[in-house]
Order: structure tokens, then sequence, then C-alpha cells
């Protein structure tokens, strides 16, 4: 997928973010974020497109920035630690259009510290938005009664940067065995082969022999990787301790507590 694409991606997201937000109410648990409610939602990607864009923008004060009283620096027009409730979406789209704009108006040649693998920092910075907004916005989605999927071909993108980027960095300690698993999407022609061992997690784009092959919609997979969705939705061919094995070496943390996120907000102001 190109830069564009993504970075309209990162728009559209976050409009239905926004509108999924609204129906279900602030207070609203998120059934696949443990302890968080929509407003921890937003705040988080506030938060996250702030510090994205600070990047992009290169206002960042120091590579990795990721303290708020930084990120309020850098965005003094939306460093706001947190808003009312009565305005919080509001805030929310702000810093999403923010960051698209940074993002459509950044260099091709763009310059800044990056934490994925990608052609051009420019595109790394689209995509991991792209697709961290995507997930949340299912996230958002999921606190209400209308659940939608994704495009094939934008799922089979998060799949593969998942799969070859993120998981490579994110892992929890090593397995003393090894185990495979493929992922074999039926909408789109690409697949993934990881492996999972001594030596963390590596993936290939290639066909092979696994313990557990993963088969259905990108869509399904897509979320499937991210520890989400309805497994019943996906088949299963092999040993599905496997999969159990992926989620509990690849996971979503949610590390802060409300307070610690309210103390790290004191901080800022």
């Amino acid at each position: 997928m190109d830069i564009d694409t993504h970075i309209e991606a990162i728009s559209r997201e976050g409009e239905r973010l926004a509108s999924a937000a609204s129906r279900a109410g602030l207070d609203d648990p998120i059934p696949w974020c443990p302890g968080w409610d929509t407003r921890d939602l937003l705040r988080h990607l506030s938060e996250i497109h702030l510090w994205a864009a600070s990047h992009v923008a290169l206002r960042a004060v120091r590579e990795g920035v990721s303290e708020l009283a930084d990120l309020a620096a850098a965005w003094p027009e939306l460093g706001i630690f947190w808003p009312e409730d009565e305005v919080l979406i509001d805030h929310y789209l702000a810093t999403n259009a923010n960051l698209v704009a940074e993002l459509e108006s950044a260099p091709s040649d763009l310059a800044t510290w990056t934490f994925l693998p990608a052609p051009s920092p420019r595109q790394m910075w689209a995509r991991r938005q792209a697709h961290e907004t995507a997930i949340h916005r299912y996230d958002a989605e999921s606190a209400t009664t209308s659940v939608s999927g994704f495009d094939p071909t934008f799922a089979a993108d998060g799949i593969d940067e998942i799969l070859t980027a993120m998981a490579p960095r994110t892992h929890e300690l090593p397995l003393e065995s090894r185990v495979t698993m493929a992922i074999h999407p039926t909408d789109v022609g690409e697949r993934w082969l990881v492996t999972l061992g001594p030596d963390g997690i590596e993936t290939s784009r290639a066909d092979g022999r696994a313990d557990l092959v993963l088969t259905g919609l990108a869509s399904d997979l897509y979320l499937a990787v991210w520890n989400r969705g309805d497994d019943t939705a996906i088949a299963l061919t092999g040993d599905p301790t496997v999969l159990d094995t992926w989620r509990a070496r690849h996971r979503s943390r949610w590390p802060r507590t409300r307070d610690e996120d309210e103390a790290r907000a004191q901080a800022a102001r």
C-alpha cells in the first residue's frame, strides 16, 4: 500500500472511531482492552497521534519522546491532558486531523526517528498510525452493537506489518522449542509463515509446512493476529495451542492504570 492510502485510512478510521465513541458513551468498557473504557481509548489514541506527529513534524524534543509534558510543548494548542468529557471526542478528531496534515505536508525524504523497518520514515509513520487507528476503531465499535471489518488489501497490509515488523521486536521471553504458524487469507494472494522459538519471532512471506495453519478472510485474520475478533470466523488446521502460544508471546499491553495516567497528565500541566 502507498503512503497516500495509509494517510486516507488514518482520517477515515479516525472518523469512524469518533462515531463509535459517540454511540457507545465514554463510560462503556472496551472488550478488547481490559480495564479501559471509551474515554481511556480516546485519550490513548490522542496521545499516540500527537507522539507520531511530533516526529513527523520534527518537533520532538528527543528521539522516541513520550512524556506528556514534551508533547504539550510541541503542540500547545492540542497538548491538553485531558479535555473535559464534553469535548474529548472533538479533541481526538483534532489530533487525528493534525497528524494527517503533518503527514501530507512532510517531504518524501523526511529524516526522523523510527522504530519499525520501512522504505522511508514517512511511510513507517503513516502505516503504523493507519493500523493503530484501525484496530482501535474496531475496539471502539466493539463497545457498540455495530462492528465492521476491513478491506482485504488493507487487512493484508496490517497482517504483514504486525508479523514482519512489530512481532520480531515486541515479544515475550522466547520459547525453548520451535513452533510454526502459517497465515493463509482466502481473499488475497499473500502468505506468511511465522516461527516462534528460542530466537524470538521470525516471519517469512512464503508458504511452508506449519504446526498450525490459520485460514480465513484477511479481515478476520488481521483481527486474529491482533488477538481480537471471533475465532469461529477462521479455520484452524493443526495444533490449536500454537495460536495460544502466539497470543501469550505477542500481545498488546495496557500497563498503566488510570491513576498513573492522571499522574502523567498532572506532570504535564
